[in-house]
């Protein structure tokens, strides 16, 4: 007997089971034709972004030009063929179908001669992102209603003259029809679908912004995409799941932003019972510390409504605070004791100690704080609270997105080579993995940390869960949120009393872990991804979380090309501080290209004038050959998959296993 008889012999439960799909010798042959076929196919494209922070027309933006791959293609197609104002229009017709059919129409004088070039137009545009994928992949992304209609120009050339009047009569009958304008809009959609072949979003899709709900709604219907969890993406799953102050922290964020749509249009949560504690509560005090910062068209907030929302971010964070400290008083093995701070004021003098050292409150007007119990709740704070939980625990639709964030998520990833993960890996001071006390005294570190606190994260939304264990995952999610030793935060401390009540910027420090100290070191970067079985010559971690400062000339690419940080700052709160609107990175078969972002005005701008929010483009790393399928995980899981029908039809062919003669 030979070896490879042995070898097939040994998979036989496997290969039976195999043989289910491929029941004959030219079906399995068939397959291994076809995956080797796919092995030879330029690698699909990956677009990474990061930190969108509720930013939903510049997350759409971005999302429908593909971080500029579109434009590029659209440039490599057409050259000086048109003119660079007919590939602008041609781009934002893709990016915007329906909004700029509807201008076209209203100028055009020969709208149907209009129809005729933009229509073979986008057919290039199309063939050219599908030339990636084969035949069945591509026809399983057409819209039903098109299918044939698109799958037939596409595989006709107009360059072959028997076929020029074949591909005319097509495109007249579409007009002819009245279908232009459905046509047009869904061959714009199947360029958006595949000129992306996988969207990683590197966390924090919540906060600041207002569209974080809209975000996750285009997300639920998106092909093919994964997130790495950010620390806003944890306290919204935290407060899901109920923990208390995390709902807290998520309302307090909401309102300093002054941006409550994603509270109570998207998730329907009722602030109104904080609004009438508020009042009731705080009626005589300014708050001028909680005036909320105003962006964008919340520039012309009223003075009223300024105020209301002033009194509603105090109450909600005084609550914050109690809160806080009892969860740290319950979890001394957190470490958490300096987060107790309104144990440490003086109510008469109006100071407060902080590190040994007293400061004067820039407002002593606590008037829910009992000074001999001050982290005890109020009989109408805890009223309010329970209300409020309730809102967040039966929103329906926010139950949804956290799913959607767990089906599709988890705390890092490798994908062809690249470790993601929104923001740490906590380290000793000498570079080496950190270990971190999770449950029962168990430690962890480096992959196997990231990988138990995402069980930990999922153990709170499973109803089979140890009603023990499932109260400290529920707790956790404050930990992750502000936990020194959390790697989705990894400071000293997070200062909100600090910077709300005391004006010295010295205590409003949060020093950084020892990840972000050492995060230049192109060893560290390589003992990390050592320790995450990254491999490969051109192995990099790709991680967001701390806006990259362009003004003051800091690189998002560090440590000698092995580690990309893409935050450049999304949220508009950002723009002053960084100077643009966020990074974004396109991984396609010639290598990696990094994309700096202007900052974004309004879709309205970009359809009417085609403006685009793309800055400057930045070549990392180019490959020196064009980078195949056979080059990717994909191509790893082919190959692996093609041994198996090759033993399949060895079974075959030596009778090992008989074929079947129909599928069953």
């Amino acid at each position: 007997m030979t070896s490879k008889t042995q070898d097939t012999i040994q998979d036989m439960r496997y290969l039976e089971l195999l043989s289910h799909s491929f029941p004959t010798i030219v079906e399995a042959s068939t397959e291994i034709i076809n995956l080797q076929a796919i092995l030879n196919l330029p690698k699909g494209t990956e677009h990474f972004l990061a930190d969108i922070h509720g930013e939903f027309e510049a997350f759409q933006h971005v999302l429908k030009n593909a971080s500029g791959n579109i434009k590029r293609k659209v440039n490599e197609i057409f050259g000086n063929q048109i003119r660079e104002s007919e590939k602008k229009e041609l781009c934002t017709l893709i990016y915007y179908p329906r909004e700029k059919l509807e201008l076209v129409k209203e100028k055009e004088e020969d709208i149907n001669d209009w129809y005729h070039i933009t229509i073979h137009h986008l057919v290039k545009v199309c063939r050219e992102v599908s030339s990636k994928y084969t035949r069945s992949k591509v026809r399983k992304n057409l819209p039903p209603e098109f299918s044939y209609i698109i799958q037939e120009l596409l595989h006709e050339r107009t360059e072959d003259a028997d076929k020029t009047a074949y591909v005319s009569a097509i495109i007249d009958t579409i007009i002819s029809t009245g279908s232009a304008d459905d046509f047009i809009t869904a061959l714009s959609n199947v360029i958006h679908r595949l000129a992306v072949d996988q969207l990683h979003i590197l966390g924090d899709i919540y906060d600041r912004g207002p569209g974080a709900h809209l975000i996750l709604d285009t997300m639920a219907d998106y092909h093919n995409w994964d997130i790495q969890w950010g620390n806003h993406d944890i306290l919204w799953m935290g407060a899901c799941a109920g923990n208390e102050a995390c709902i807290c922290n998520v309302i307090r964020l909401s309102l300093r932003y002054a941006n409550l749509a994603t509270l109570e249009e998207g998730y329907g949560i009722n602030l109104i019972p904080l609004a009438t504690f508020a009042l009731d509560t705080y009626s005589d005090d300014p708050c001028e510390e909680f005036l909320p910062r105003v962006l964008g068209d919340d520039s012309n907030m009223d003075e009223k409504t300024r105020h209301l929302t002033a009194r509603m971010h105090k109450a909600i964070s005084v609550i914050q605070f109690k809160l806080e400290a009892q969860m740290a008083a319950k979890h001394p093995e957190w470490n958490m004791d300096n987060r107790a701070v309104l144990s440490f004021v003086d109510y008469d003098k109006g100071t407060v100690m902080i590190d040994g050292k007293e400061y004067q409150l820039t407002s002593n007007r606590f008037p829910t704080v009992n000074t001999s119990n001050p982290n005890e709740l109020t009989p109408e704070e805890r009223n309010l609270l329970d209300r409020l939980r309730r809102s967040f625990t039966v929103s329906e639709k926010l139950h949804r997105h956290i799913k959607l964030l767990l089906r599709h998520g988890c705390m890092y990833a490798v994908f062809n080579n690249n470790l993601l993960f929104h923001a740490s890996v906590p380290l000793n001071e000498d570079g080496s993995l950190k270990e971190v006390e999770l449950y029962d005294g168990r430690k962890y570190k480096g992959m196997d940390l990231l990988h138990n606190i995402g069980m930990i994260i999922r153990a709170a939304f499973q109803n089979d869960t140890d009603p023990k264990e499932k109260d400290f995952a529920i707790d956790y999610f404050l930990y992750l949120w502000c936990g020194k030793d959390s790697p989705l935060f990894d400071k000293s401390k997070m200062a909100t009393f600090e910077r709300y009540f005391i004006n010295e910027k010295e205590t409003h420090k949060e020093e950084k872990g020892y990840y972000f100290k050492l995060r230049d070191n192109a060893e560290i970067c390589d003992r990390i991804m050592d320790a995450f079985g990254v491999e490969g010559d051109n192995r990099h971690i790709i991680n967001g979380h701390v806006p990259v400062h362009v003004k003051t000339g800091e690189n998002p690419i560090k440590a000698d090309g092995k580690l990309m940080v893409i935050d450049g700052g999304f949220s508009e709160a950002y723009h002053k501080e960084t100077g643009i609107a966020g990074y974004t990175l396109v991984y396609h078969s010639r290598g990696f290209e990094l994309v700096q972002h202007e900052p974004f005005t309004s879709s309205r701008d970009a359809i009417l004038r085609g403006t685009d929010i793309l800055g400057t483009t930045q070549i990392v790393e180019m490959s020196t050959h064009r980078m195949r399928v056979a080059d990717t995980d994909k191509g790893a899981d082919i190959r692996r998959q093609i041994k198996e029908l090759e033993k399949l039809l060895y079974a075959y062919r030596h009778g090992i296993i008989k074929e079947r003669e129909k599928r069953e």
